[in-house]
């Protein structure tokens, strides 16, 4: 039990995660999409989010294990199906969190037909890649692996919880095409990051030596930089803290500023391209810094242990004091407390549907008497591509989907997609307008509900919104 105890620490988060919004991308013209495209396009007049329900976006998990491939009651002993995972599992497999709040929304329509957007919102963001072979070194020790350098590039991980500014402007600027821009200015609450690190730990045999063997740190250069975590540390109690927290998330701490792109062209009324790129920026940690650095080479061949005579209660030699001295000396822990740039995970969505089918609120495939707004489908068909920029590379994810309007208030969202995750991610979104109010509420790996363990991917968005459509 011990030995699971420690993979535990390592799986983590472990019921699934899905790093996308595919399902939410391409709706009709809701605020949702317009956080994804600056660039969509909006037929509404204006729009009011509910405070703190207007999106609500939360999803956690693994890339390459599920909760119930450790803890599935299938007769085999817990210890050797965690060792079967940490042998499968590879050092780009991940483990991650992400949450989003929107705290305000509302947009509206200039007298230029431009379409103004500002809001508010409170992400967390967390991603761990699995430290393979660390873990194998943990579980089953170096004996077997003499020669075998242990790399602390494996160490990966990075993690912010920060409030979001953002002010954005959505034009239709030729016939077919629109586009738009998103300001943001960021307010980091917490930073803890640990990643590029290198280095090796190396068992190797001598002979001619009074010890066998010979452990070796090598070229190690293995920090982690973090803000605002100094001053949670030391906060006063729970009061001390939310204060501080509310500090940060109000441009308290450390600020930074990114930009969202997106365009719209639609070829003719059935077939239309999308693209965004988003979170094109990065956050300068100034304030409330502290670095923790080890770096430097070091090797052990053994303790010699001397037997001398002691008299009078005389204490022996302080061997394990000495080594700690040693490697003090060797491989210096620094904290330093100067300022470093994080960028942002920025993110690309691309997206190419076709409308078919009668409009909506039409008898006919022609909107022949339409009043000049343009009118939705009754059916879409479309694929989109989505990718994130993470420490060790890009994560994508590619979906193909059909929407369909029951009603002129009511639609329907259906996905499939095949991600770091899983090729078996159905998911399915339902968006209604209910007088000037529209709600949403979207979900994937629909085929894992009946039992939430076995999924390496799962996501919850929902959302209330005030609209008011053109006349």
């Amino acid at each position: 039990m011990k030995k699971a105890f420690l993979f535990y620490i390592i799986l983590g988060l472990s019921i699934g995660y899905s790093q996308n919004k595919q399902l939410l991308y391409n709706w009709e013209a809701t605020p949702q999409t317009l956080m994804l495209n600056p660039g969509s396009l909006v037929s509404h007049k204006y729009h009011y989010g509910v405070p703190l329900l207007s999106q609500v976006h939360l999803n956690a998990g693994a890339s390459g294990v599920s909760a119930f491939d450790i803890f599935a009651a299938d007769g085999i002993d817990i210890n050797t199906k965690i060792e079967q995972q940490i042998f499968e599992l590879s050092d780009r497999d991940f483990f991650t969190a992400t949450q989003q709040l929107e705290l305000l929304s509302l947009g509206w329509r200039t007298k230029n037909d431009s379409y103004l957007s500002v809001g508010i919102y409170q992400e967390l963001d967390f991603i761990a890649y699995f430290p393979k072979d660390f873990a194998i070194l943990a579980w089953e020790g170096n004996r077997d692996y003499i020669g075998y350098p242990f790399n602390f590039d494996d160490i990966s991980f990075r993690s912010d919880l920060l409030t979001v500014y953002h002010a954005g402007i959505n034009k239709q600027v030729m016939e077919k095409l629109t586009v738009g821009v998103r300001l943001k200015l960021y307010s980091s609450i917490l930073n803890v990051t640990s990643t590029n690190n290198s280095g090796t730990f190396t068992t190797t045999q001598t002979e001619g030596t009074p010890n066998i063997y010979e452990h070796t740190v090598s070229d190690l250069n293995v920090a982690i930089n973090t803000s605002g975590y100094a001053q949670l540390r030391d906060a006063d109690g729970v009061g001390g803290v939310g204060k501080r927290v509310l500090g940060g998330a109000f441009f308290g701490g450390n600020v930074g500023v990114g930009v969202d792109l997106g365009a719209t062209y639609e070829f003719n009324q059935q077939l239309t391209a999308t693209v965004s790129a988003l979170d094109l920026g990065a956050v300068f940690h100034a304030k409330n810094t502290e670095t923790y650095r080890a770096s430097g080479d070091y090797t052990l061949d053994g303790i010699e242990l001397l037997f001398p005579e002691v008299e009078n209660g005389e204490a022996t030699f302080p061997y394990y004091d000495d080594l700690e001295d040693e490697v003090a000396r060797e491989i210096p822990f620094d904290t330093l407390y100067g300022a470093y740039t994080q960028w942002r995970p920025a993110k690309i969505n691309a997206g190419l549907h076709y409308d078919f089918g009668q409009r909506v609120g039409s008898k006919n495939e022609c909107d022949c008497l339409s009043s000049g707004k343009r009118s939705l489908a009754q059916s879409q068909v479309g694929a989109q591509y989505y990718a994130i920029f993470r420490p060790k590379g890009l994560q994508m994810a590619g979906t193909i989907y059909y929407r369909r309007y029951f009603r002129n208030w009511l639609s329907a969202k259906t996905t499939y997609t095949v991600d770091s995750y899983s090729a078996t991610n159905i998911g399915l979104g339902i968006s209604a307008n209910m007088g000037n109010v529209n709600f949403f509420i979207a979900a994937d790996n629909l085929l894992y509900y009946t039992n939430l363990a076995k999924a390496k991917g799962v996501s919850l968005q929902l959302g209330f919104t005030i609209l008011a459509d053109e006349k």
